[in-house]
Order: C-alpha cells, then sequence, then structure tokens
C-alpha cells in the first residue's frame, strides 16, 4: 500500500513575502505569500496526499495507521507517532524579523512542543541580500540587552551575504533572519515557535505593530560567537552530506543518471528537488517530480531510484 508520497502544499501570507515561489512550480495567486509549506503536520497545516491509493489521506492518519512502517524503526522509536519535520520553502521579497527558537526542553515546558533547529539551503538570492546570523565578537548578554533598550541591535549582529548553494545550520537558540531578495528551502523540526526580538518597527496589515516576545527571547538566545556561519561542503561534488545533527542528516544529489537510494528502515526518507525535473521509480510506482516538490519516502520502500531528466538537483533527508 505504501507509495511515494507528494502533498499539497498550503502557501502563507508573510508581510515580507514576494512572488518568487512561482519559480517553483507554486500556483499561487495571492500576493505576498513567503512559505510554502511542503510537508507538515503542524496543526491546522497538516499535509494531505495528492494522488495514488490513499490520496485524500493527511500525515498524522498515515503515521497514526502505518507507524514504524512509514517513519522507521528508530524514528518511530523516538517520536511515536509525532511526525518530527516540517519542509518549507521561503520567499523574503522584505527582511524577515530579527528572531529565535526555543530548544525542546524549554518549547515542551512553555508550548507542549518540540523546540526548532533548522536549517537553509540557499535557492536564490539578490546581490545585495543579506543574512543575520548570530552576534558580532563582542556582544554578550549585557550589550544585548542595552542594544534592545537603545533600539540599536542591528549593530550587534552578524551580517553576511549568501550565495546560491550555501547552506546554513541554526541550531535552538541561535538568533537568525533572511534578508529581502533570498529564496530557500528550510528543513525543520516540526515545531511554530517564533520569538521575535526585533522587526524594524513595521505595521502589519491591521496597522499594529506586530509582537515582540523579548523576555522569551533573553530565555533561550545562544550568546556563542560563530566563527563560520555557513556548514562548507563542495559545491562540485555529485553526492554529499550537508548537514548530520541529532534532528536531520541532509544530503544534496546532482544527477545526470540513474540513481538507487540506499535501503534503510530505521526512518523515512524526504526528497526536495531544488532544480531540474524526473522520476521517482519503485517496483511498482514511478512518479513525474518537478523542481520545488517534495517527496516523502516510507522507510519501509526498498530499491527506490530517481531518474533524472537531463540533470535533477535534490536534498535528501533522514534521521539518523
Amino acid at each position: 500500500m505504501l507509495y511515494p508520497f507528494l502533498f499539497e502544499p498550503t502557501y502563507h501570507y508573510r508581510i515580507w513575502g514576494g512572488n518568487r515561489l512561482k519559480d517553483f512550480n507554486k500556483n499561487i495567486t495571492e500576493k505576498n505569500i513567503g512559505e510554502s509549506w511542503e510537508i507538515s503536520t503542524v496543526p491546522d497545516f497538516v499535509s494531505v496526499i495528492v494522488d495514488g491509493a490513499l490520496k485524500g489521506k493527511n500525515l498524522d492518519e498515515l503515521v497514526s495507521e502505518y507507524r514504524e512502517k512509514l517513519v522507521g524503526t528508530k524514528v518511530y522509536e523516538r517520536y511515536g507517532d509525532k511526525f518530527p519535520l516540517l519542509i518549507k520553502f521561503i520567499d523574503a521579497a522584505k527582511p524577515l524579523s530579527v528572531q529565535v527558537h526555543p530548544n525542546d526542553e524549554y518549547a515542551r515546558k512553555h508550548h507542549n512542543s518540540f523546540g526548532k533547529t533548522e536549517m537553509w539551503y540557499i535557492l536564490d538570492t539578490d546581490e545585495e541580500a543579506e543574512i543575520i546570523i548570530g552576534f558580532e565578537k563582542d556582544a554578550d548578554k549585557s550589550l544585548y540587552s542595552k542594544s534592545l533598550a537603545t533600539g540599536t541591535i542591528e549593530t550587534i549582529l552578524r551580517k553576511i551575504h549568501p550565495e546560491k548553494g550555501d547552506v546554513f545550520y541554526i541550531p535552538a537558540g541561535r538568533v537568525h533572519a533572511i534578508g529581502k531578495g533570498i529564496t530557500l528551502a528550510e528543513i525543520q523540526q516540526t515545531s511554530d515557535i517564533t520569538y521575535r526580538i526585533y522587526d524594524y518597527n513595521r505595521i502589519d496589515k491591521d496597522g499594529k505593530p506586530r509582537r515582540l516576545h523579548i523576555q522569551q527571547a533573553m530565555e533561550v538566545v545562544d550568546f556563542s560567537f560563530i566563527a563560520e556561519p555557513r556548514s562548507l561542503y563542495d559545491k562540485n561534488s555529485k553526492q554529499t552530506v550537508l548537514i548530520d545533527s541529532p534532528f536531520f542528516k541532509t544530503s544534496r544529489f546532482v544527477v545526470k543518471n540513474e540513481v538507487k537510494l540506499e535501503n534503510n528502515r530505521d526512518s523515512f526518507k524526504i526528497l526536495i528537488f531544488t532544480e531540474g525535473e524526473g522520476y521517482v521509480k519503485t517496483k511498482t510506482e514511478k512518479i513525474a517530480v518537478k523542481k520545488g516538490q517534495s517527496v516523502l519516502l516510507p522507510a519501509s520502500l526498498e530499491d527506490v531510484i530517481i531518474e533524472p531528466k537531463k540533470v535533477a538537483t535534490f536534498l535528501e533527508v533522514h534521521i539518523d
């Protein structure tokens, strides 16, 4: 019964959203769509299967019914019926708020939720685009508090220019923000908890300042200086690990010919196609996949083959 699953994405208005997600085969008609949620079990935004024998079922139902056959033996032992990852595409036409996310312990205590560790894979970026990630060397709690009080927080934040293909790992506690002119794929724990620290004094669509979360953020911020914010890898490699963390392991594949994925009954796999198109094939299925689509491969599937049309690039995500 189980096969590679495609889901219907959900589109989310954001005050900073743009229109570049159309370049990733998103059927968007509204303005200011900042996020496309590809695979999600966040309440009210649970992903629904778009084709095949299980069309119309949602991901929560799948996990509950198929358990380790879907998510994998070790993943089910660790997370039970809670699907652990959320996959997004993000289009920032304007800067996001400066923000931070809590870890599992804090989020469980205060929100009954997973924490939020995430990673970014840069899909496109304007020449002058910047991201914020962490602090400059001289930042500490005292300087942070003073900069918030005086409205000078931007002066102590680490700003860098990202390039296409760059990868950033953002563990819970690390202050960050996506700047304008950036499109990226985000892989994160299943959590929708964000503490805004600074929002450029913006007014929302209802004419009100957006809520800040100064106290919560103060309790979870990590002030450690990060010498190299990028997760470095060989961009010319045809297959390479990008991130290997306790929450997810992500690799990048650039394929011109068929490639067979390694069997692994311990974890599901998610394939995120970032360039090109092709097919995901099993012994009984052949599913067409385009740039901007994400596929969930149940852990019980074996002998999955990716067949590109010309050249395709995809991220492969699982949990060790």
